[in-house]
């Protein structure tokens, strides 16, 4: 696991609470995280990390990678250069906000026109915090022309796949889209 900086993620209280889901979801939770503990408190430096050591890139959703990896130069290249390379990305949830950082200075991203998807603004606006959040990550995603779709039904798995990016649009698609995953790494 990787951070900018090597720092240590902060986990957000409010997915422990009751908009993290049923009590014993959120139990599960507490639990899966001190299990991996260690690994979260000593991340390696994204600066150190060359994606071509990897079968897999996966970026995990949360509010960070708004906050942090949308505007990180080194998750930007790393995004990009993974992209590029045709082997297997993969971003779930609120995680697709870090390609915001692979727009380059004439305004051009590699995942422009790619299809991709990630919370949707229906979804965020269940959150009484997102009315306070300065953008919401569908309206980002479409702004820089990425092809953006959405589940029917918001809060149910939707995965999307175009060549080697994967796309997982909430956390309920966390399942899929990892079933997904092992299944073509496995061919």
């Amino acid at each position: 696991m990787a951070t900018p900086d090597g720092k240590t993620p902060v986990v957000d209280e409010l997915s422990l609470g009751l908009a993290g889901g049923l009590p014993s979801t959120t139990k599960k939770m507490r639990r899966n995280l001190a299990r991996v503990s260690a690994v979260l408190e000593q991340p390696v430096d994204l600066e150190q990390v060359s994606a071509d050591d990897f079968d897999l890139v996966f970026y995990p959703g949360g509010h960070g990678p708004m906050e942090d990896l949308a505007y990180d130069h080194r998750s930007g290249e790393l995004l990009r250069e993974r992209l590029e390379s045709g082997r297997p990305l993969a971003l779930l949830c609120h995680a697709p906000a870090a390609v915001l950082a692979t727009v380059d200075e004439a305004g051009h991203s590699p995942f422009r026109g790619r299809r991709m998807t990630g919370l949707s603004n229906r979804e965020e606006l269940f959150n009484s915090f997102a009315r306070k959040a300065p953008w919401l990550l569908e309206d980002k995603l479409k702004e820089m022309g990425v092809n953006y779709s959405k589940g029917r039904l918001p809060l149910r798995s939707y995965v999307v796949v175009d060549g080697n990016l994967y796309s997982g649009q909430n956390p309920k698609s966390a399942a899929e889209l990892a079933q997904r995953l092992v299944a073509d790494l496995s061919r």
